[in-house]
């Protein structure tokens, strides 16, 4: 790990403030100086580290993805997920973490996975340098009930072997579930508090009992560990709020109950809406059989309606929307996920400032790391990205990865700039595009 300075860098600094120009010294893997200065100006080397010139190039934190799944892979339906042997399918999971960070996600929040340990195995390989991959906090695989949203169990063959989803029935069940996957390292419990409509049950239904659903958050809590929650219906959202679930998924039907229960506890809850599947199932998905008259008739187009208005709600009442959620189908492969900031201009209204904090400063605290995540500050993990253009101007630039100059995780460069081959050699070719 070597030090790096950059400098004649514009900085956004993950503090809602319009970027800057400056140097940004990087030492170990923290940030240790920014220091604003004019446009071309060049500090002073710093002994021992190597210095980028970033000539006018965009300096950001690296993004968080609040809603990830790296073993879903690619295909068109939960089984086709499921049914991938495990050899193959920790192989898939490893490639995914690292595509994730090839496009700046330098952290995610696992939102589910196919099989009980996969997310635990592929954080831990992350973690101790087998495999290159983003920063991860690992989950479960969904719970749910008999006949719900996970529950893809056959008459004719045992539960436990085919199941893709954890299925529970009552109380103790759902004691029981919570214990093993504690027991086998998790960061955080997914319950199915809803329905999902191209499984069947509609996505406005729900499953679970209060009781049931405080259970899992009494025994998660007593484990240290978070609950996430697949809620689209309203009665899901209100209780994740009741029940005191951090992290909510999707949050698609709302109506002003649930809008006042979150404002009034803005600060205790995450919503990733995951917009992508909903806008690529109902315009986008009609090779794999889902014509938008097929996910009209399911009821999609109206949910995305709801949600949009839902969203929309809550950025006027303050309350934190990140982005994230089911990449990893045919129609959301991984790696397209920064199209969640275009949807969040696009159709929610957000600035592309807004949008911008809601992958870096917002982040921090998704990943229960906000005093050093986020954010370009002195202290703060070096977890940086350089962009050729500027995301302020046109937030679509962070899904072309040849405008991602550089990642940056945790002071090292997953991919370092490109380099002049003879007067400057430690310096980034000029930003053709950006001095544009």
């Amino acid at each position: 790990m070597a030090d790096v300075l950059f400098t004649n860098v514009r900085i956004f600094d993950g503090g809602g403030e319009a970027p800057f120009t400056g140097d940004v010294l990087v030492q170990g893997n923290r940030i240790a100086r920014v220091v604003k200065t004019g446009f071309g100006a060049r500090s002073q080397p710093v002994a021992g580290a190597r210095t980028i010139d970033g000539a006018g190039a965009f300096l950001m934190p690296g993004m968080v993805e609040a809603h990830t799944h790296f073993s879903w892979n690619d295909q068109p339906s939960l089984d086709a997920i499921q049914r991938m042997p495990p050899e193959e399918h920790i192989l898939w999971c490893a490639q995914v973490a690292e595509r994730y960070l090839d496009m700046g996600w330098t952290s995610c929040v696992g939102a589910a996975c196919a099989k009980p340990r996969l997310d635990v195995v592929i954080r831990n390989a992350i973690n101790d340098g087998t495999i290159v991959g983003p920063r991860y906090l690992a989950a479960s695989q969904e719970i749910t009930v008999p006949g719900g949203l996970g529950d893809t169990t056959q008459p004719h063959l045992p539960q436990s072997e085919f199941a893709f989803g954890a299925v529970v029935s009552g109380a103790e069940e759902m004691r029981r579930c919570v214990r093993t996957f504690a027991k086998w390292g998790v960061d955080s419990l997914k319950i199915n508090l809803s329905g999902e409509s191209i499984t069947g049950m509609s996505s406005e239904m729900s499953q679970f009992t209060s009781e049931e659903v405080r259970v899992c958050v009494e025994e998660a809590k007593a484990w240290g560990k978070r609950v996430a929650a697949h809620a689209r219906s309203t009665w899901s959202i209100k209780e994740c709020v009741r029940q005191g679930i951090e992290v909510i998924y999707h949050a698609s039907f709302t109506d002003e109950e649930a809008l006042d229960m979150l404002e009034a506890h803005k600060t205790e809850h995450f919503i990733a809406p995951g917009l992508a599947w909903l806008i690529n199932t109902c315009h986008n998905a009609s090779q794999w059989g889902l014509t938008p008259e097929v996910t009209r008739r399911m009821g999609y187009h109206r949910e995305l309606e709801a949600a949009v208005e839902s969203m929309k709600a809550m950025r006027k009442r303050g309350i934190r929307i990140l982005p994230g959620g089911d990449y990893g189908f045919a129609w959301t492969p991984h790696g397209t996920n920064a199209k969640d900031l275009e949807y969040f201009v696009k159709y929610v209204g957000m600035s592309t400032m807004e949008a911008l904090l809601s992958a870096t400063a917002w982040g921090g605290p998704m990943m229960r790391m906000g005093k050093v995540l986020g954010y370009i500050r002195e202290g703060y993990l070096a977890d940086i990205l350089l962009i050729d253009g500027d995301p302020l101007a046109d937030i679509t630039v962070l899904q072309d990865k040849s405008r991602i100059l550089a990642v940056m995780k945790d002071g090292e460069f997953h991919r370092a700039p490109e380099m002049h081959a003879a007067a400057r050699p430690l310096s980034v070719s000029p930003m053709t595009r950006w001095a544009a």
